[in-house]
């Protein structure tokens, strides 16, 4: 498909409201209003007996504590997804790894946001405290490996379900 023009409509802090026009390979032509983003990271921070998780409120979403994994915005001009992941990693988790690997790269809401999110493996895992941004209140959740099935129905966010059914594929 090819887009074939584009404005914007608003801008924010963290996105953009745009719309745009895209020609599909059949020629036929649609317009779309879309949320542009910077894009964001995921870490899956796990030991040989637990996943680490976070509880913070999100409230887009009216939730005093959405439990999920380490996550941040492409924010930082320059700074790759790895090295933003390595940041987020330690700010929201006080964590370091030793070993980084892609784990899988995911549009949550590719309807009307161009986000994409990119989600890492961390291991080798060791104490290293980062400063949250201030306006965050993040508790840190240890979630054993062996509880990981008891807790997926309670889980909403996506980028933590995707994350820990691949881990669950990949130990079976």
């Amino acid at each position: 498909m090819e887009q074939i023009g584009s404005e914007t409509v608003a801008e924010g802090f963290a996105v953009d409201l745009t719309v745009q026009r895209f020609r599909r390979a059949d020629g036929t032509e649609v317009e779309r209003q879309v949320v542009e983003h910077p894009g964001s990271v995921a870490i899956l921070a796990h030991d040989e007996g637990a996943v680490y998780l976070v509880r913070q409120p999100r409230e887009a979403v009216y939730e005093d504590g959405l439990l999920e994994i380490p996550a941040g915005t492409l924010d930082v001009e320059g700074e790759s997804e790895l090295e933003c992941a390595q940041r987020e990693l330690s700010e929201e988790a006080g964590l370091r790894a030793e070993h980084w690997q892609l784990l899988q790269v995911i549009y949550p809401s590719p309807g009307y946001v161009d986000e994409r999110v990119t989600i890492f493996e961390a291991t080798g895992l060791s104490p290293q405290p980062g400063q949250a941004d201030p306006d965050e209140q993040i508790e840190v959740v240890r979630l054993p490996l062996g509880e990981i099935d008891a807790a997926l129905p309670d889980l909403r966010d996506a980028c933590t379900l995707v994350a820990l059914l691949l881990l669950r594929l990949r130990s079976a």
